[in-house]
């Protein structure tokens, strides 16, 4: 079974097999799929949108994240799920690991707040979105197939450090995220690309690769 990966910029994703993900929906065109599942890493506006769930939110979609994400989206009638590092569950063919996503010597993603990021496993492929992280210990545990890492710098990891990542990891496939909006651009994917023998696959918004 195919896997495919759309990016709609910054770190949001959808994730098709079935089932629909949607990870850290945010500045979403309209008339996209709705979402079987919605997963958020943390509650910060351009991770946790409110007007973006409702937006691919369908009769039966769950929607999963730390404790703060989930009150932020308080107006939402949806089946929620509560998660915090080190969590696994299943929905249907999707099972997911809940990792930990924090900064080390940035203010802004706290270890102490909870935010995490996602290791999805569909049909045997392994997606794991880093959420807004610097490069910590914990990632030595991960196990991945495709990487969705942050580039940008200033808020999270910069491009040497995500190379310094992806030797951790040693995916078959990197994505570049978190750029193009709020801070970081292309260029910073561009170097990542230089800095590692792995290949890194530079999406355009709204664009899909196959995994």
């Amino acid at each position: 079974m195919a896997v495919t990966i759309v990016w709609y910029g910054h770190d949001a994703f959808r994730v098709d097999a079935p089932p629909i993900v949607y990870i850290d929906p945010w500045n979403l065109p309209d008339d996209l799929p709705l979402a079987d599942v919605i997963l958020i890493t943390h509650d910060h506006y351009d991770h946790c949108s409110p007007d973006d769930v409702e937006k691919v939110l369908g009769p039966d979609t769950q929607i999963v994240g730390p404790s703060a994400a989930l009150a932020k989206l308080g107006r939402i009638q949806a089946a929620k799920r509560t998660v915090k590092a080190g969590d696994r569950f299943s929905i249907g063919n999707l099972s997911v690991e809940v990792v930990p996503a924090y900064n080390v010597n940035k203010r802004f993603h706290p270890k102490s707040a909870g935010h995490v990021g996602y290791v999805l496993d569909m049909y045997g492929v392994r997606i794991y979105h880093a959420g807004d992280t610097d490069v910590i210990p914990e990632m030595a545990n991960i196990r991945c197939d495709v990487a969705l890492l942050p580039v940008s710098g200033t808020y999270v990891m910069d491009a040497n450090e995500a190379a310094e990542v992806v030797r951790i990891l040693q995916p078959r496939l990197v994505i570049p995220m978190h750029y193009g909006a709020i801070v970081g651009k292309r260029k910073d994917a561009e170097r990542l690309a230089r800095l590692v023998d792995v290949p890194v696959r530079i999406l355009e918004p709204e664009e899909s690769v196959e995994v």
